[in-house]
């Protein structure tokens, strides 16, 4: 009887869990799990330990937590692990070459786009600022370069209007999950799969998020600022100056309104919302969180400031939804 297949899993964020327990699933065996450093986390700024880490702690899996990878000796400790294969998912960390050449059958990563669509960092929440309609995962084998391998599986799934970064996130890191289950199942029935190189045409990279870009502008089309609400859910949030309040601004719909008001100004407000006219269109916000305080819907908010319930000037066209 062959030994099993010895896996070395690298993951920090809760996005990669998933794809953790599917090796320990798999058959393979998993003889380490790498993750970055205890992070200050909370009010506290206690260091605390990746999801990654705690679910390999509660597993029994030997964890480790470099800083880097890039010393010889970092290499060497991973290179007594005798692995395999190592899988990466949302790892943190850049894996040099010698990284690379170190498991037998090479190192799998699990990808959050269509490749070579977003690339990099932030590939959910740029997906849904982009206005697409399909996302998914690619299960990738890595190369040297950024997210550039060939991929052996992928998997599709549409972005709906209503779709956050939050709700895409735990959707794509099923479908990871799933995607490296069946990969692992195929290879160690012997399979050999396919490796399918990425198109030169195509490519976007997904730059890391900034609380920068939280500021929602009010001079911009009304439909990109929905989706940025959606897609800064849960992080870094959106942040709009609502009559004279910055609020934190937690859902919102576009609405399809001609109309010559400044940019910022309140249109009208209702049970419905806040319609806040915008460089296209209207922003109709429902739900928002003032500073110290909790996510509430726009009609609990406007019982507190019953004023904004005056009618604004609107078109004769009228509202409705785009």
């Amino acid at each position: 009887m062959s030994a099993p297949l010895r896996l070395v899993f690298a993951g920090t964020p809760d996005f990669a869990v998933p794809c953790l327990e599917a090796c320990r699933a798999s058959g393979a065996e998993v003889v380490a799990v790498y993750t970055q450093p205890d992070r200050p986390a909370g009010r506290g700024r206690k260091l605390t330990p990746s999801p990654v880490k705690q679910a390999a702690l509660a597993a029994g899996v030997p964890v480790e937590q470099p800083e880097s990878l890039k010393s010889a000796e970092a290499q060497a400790t991973l290179a007594a692990y005798a692995p395999d294969l190592l899988v990466v998912v949302a790892y943190g960390l850049i894996l040099p070459r010698k990284v690379l050449a170190i498991p037998r059958l090479g190192c799998w990563n699990v990808h959050a786009s269509l490749l070579p669509r977003w690339r990099g960092a932030a590939p959910i929440q740029r997906a849904i600022l982009a206005g697409d309609s399909e996302s998914g995962v690619d299960l990738m084998r890595m190369e040297a370069g950024l997210d550039t391998g060939p991929v052996l599986l992928e998997k599709r799934t549409p972005i709906s209007r209503q779709d956050t970064g939050g709700s895409l996130h735990d959707r794509l890191a099923a479908l990871g999950a799933e995607a490296l289950a069946e990969g692992l199942r195929r290879t160690l029935s012997g399979e050999v799969l396919a490796a399918t190189p990425q198109p030169d045409e195509g490519v976007i990279y997904a730059h890391k998020l900034d609380k920068a870009e939280s500021h929602i502008d009010f001079s911009r089309p009304a439909i990109e600022l929905e989706r940025q609400v959606h897609a800064f859910d849960p992080w870094p949030g959106s942040d709009a100056d609502v009559a004279g309040e910055r609020l934190r601004v937690w859902a919102a719909r576009a609405l399809d309104i001609a109309h010559e008001t400044a940019p910022g100004s309140v249109l009208h407000a209702s049970r419905e919302g806040i319609e806040i006219a915008c460089g296209e269109g209207a922003l109709r916000i429902t739900a928002v969180q003032r500073a110290g305080g909790k996510r509430i819907s726009a009609a609990d908010y406007l019982n507190a400031r019953p004023e904004l319930r005056q009618p604004g000037t609107l078109s004769p066209q009228g509202r409705g939804l785009r």
